[in-house]
């Protein structure tokens, strides 16, 4: 469903929309016409957007395909199913239908949350799988959030979160705000963050089940912990793993935690970039990237 007008798209690029078992997609696709592929998946509060200044960048050597997830952007907005294992099958059913075999994925925030289950689940097909400052459930968030005001901040909002119907009540009318907060504060470069790119979330973020969606999938959050222990119990992955930080990020050292669950992780850290590294830092992002995908 649109929700007012889109932004226009990176130059080479197109925005398009898919049915896949009954839910309606919108993604934004293009780049070289090349074999390679590689699926971009952003976070809270975010969508295929935060990839933009990053898509040209990639897509001079590979096909490039930025998703809205379900209960995203332009995407449909299911009532339930915001376990990250429901949304990987979904993605799934996207992916499948587009017709793609074999591709990589490059995911930020909560889009690394559904990236790790899905790369357990459809592993034969993800050549490579790049994690970006991500508090995954049950994998590289810690069991026990910090208390102390140095460094709750980054974490807060995921209790708060996961409270049933009252973020919505104290945050309506006041989306621009909570919005700005997450912008602002969790960046280490927050003038990339205008007028433009902060009306762009709004148009989503305040659009009917836009907040309730985007809050789902910390709703669903202990379910996801249960999953990603269960994939992870027996095996790892098995594919080439990137596991992208940043210097004054939320995850210290993605790589680090990542290695007691993959064969082959390589680790790497953006310099002078927060949290929302696509948006911050989007050369450094693009070429860091490109080398991985390009050494597998």
């Amino acid at each position: 469903m649109i929700h007012g007008a889109l932004p226009a798209a990176p130059t080479g690029f197109e925005h398009k929309f898919a049915t896949a078992e009954g839910l309606r997609y919108h993604y934004v696709e293009g780049g070289a016409n090349a074999e390679r592929t590689i699926v971009l998946i952003a976070g809270f509060p975010e969508s295929w957007y935060a990839w933009r200044k990053v898509m040209p960048l990639l897509g001079s050597r590979f096909r490039v395909v930025a998703i809205d997830l379900p209960g995203q952007g332009d995407s449909d907005r299911p009532i339930d199913g915001y376990d990250t294992q429901t949304v990987a099958q979904r993605v799934h059913d996207l992916v499948s239908h587009l017709g793609l075999k074999r591709y990589s994925l490059a995911a930020h925030d909560v889009g690394a949350w559904v990236a790790f289950p899905y790369a357990h689940l459809f592993g034969e097909e993800v050549e490579a799988l790049a994690l970006m400052d991500a508090g995954i459930p049950g994998i590289t968030l810690p069991d026990m959030l910090p208390s102390s005001s140095d460094r709750s901040w980054k974490t807060w909002h995921f209790s708060f979160h996961a409270v049933p119907d009252l973020p919505e009540i104290l945050l309506a009318g006041r989306e621009r705000a909570y919005l700005e907060w997450f912008f602002w504060s969790k960046t280490a470069n927050p003038a990339c963050y205008g007028e433009e790119e902060i009306a762009e979330y709004l148009r989503t973020y305040c659009a009917p089940g836009g907040m309730r969606s985007g809050l789902a999938f910390y709703r669903a959050a202990a379910l996801s912990v249960e999953q990603n222990r269960a994939l992870s119990r027996d095996r790892k992955l098995a594919m080439p793993v990137l596991g992208l930080s940043a210097d004054q990020g939320s995850i210290p050292d993605m790589s680090a935690a990542l290695r007691p669950f993959a064969n082959e992780v390589k680790g790497e850290t953006i310099a002078n970039c927060g949290h929302f590294q696509p948006e911050e830092q989007p050369e450094a992002v693009a070429d860091a990237l490109a080398r991985f995908f390009a050494s597998v």
